[in-house]
């Protein structure tokens, strides 16, 4: 979910909220986020909960991204506390297409 905070917040644009279904998921979610904005040379100015897994919290001045374990998200339901801002529509990523070919033993 991405929620849009320009004129709402001071301190950030927009709101990224997703979730693993565990810490090492969550990781891994942030290590790919961090690696595709590093390709169009943007990096972060501070990433938070890293090593927990639980809350990740990464800053990028106009975009904070929030990467929660499952159970971290329902308890801090930030969309609840957001609610009042616009979502803003996410792109999703277009999935790989199979081979069609036969495989042969």
């Amino acid at each position: 979910m991405a929620l849009d905070l320009k004129g709402t917040c001071t301190f950030t644009d927009a709101f990224v909220i997703c979730h693993g279904l565990q810490a090492r998921q969550t990781q891994a979610i942030a290590d790919a986020i961090e690696e595709t904005l590093k390709e169009f040379k943007v990096r972060p100015d501070h990433i938070e909960g890293y090593r927990t897994g639980e809350w990740i919290l990464m800053d990028y001045s106009d975009l904070i991204i929030h990467i929660f374990t499952r159970e971290r998200r329902e308890f801090f339901n930030l969309e609840r506390f957001w609610g009042d801002a616009p979502r803003m529509e996410v792109a999703s990523r277009p999935k790989k297409k199979r081979s069609s070919g036969s495989r042969r033993s």
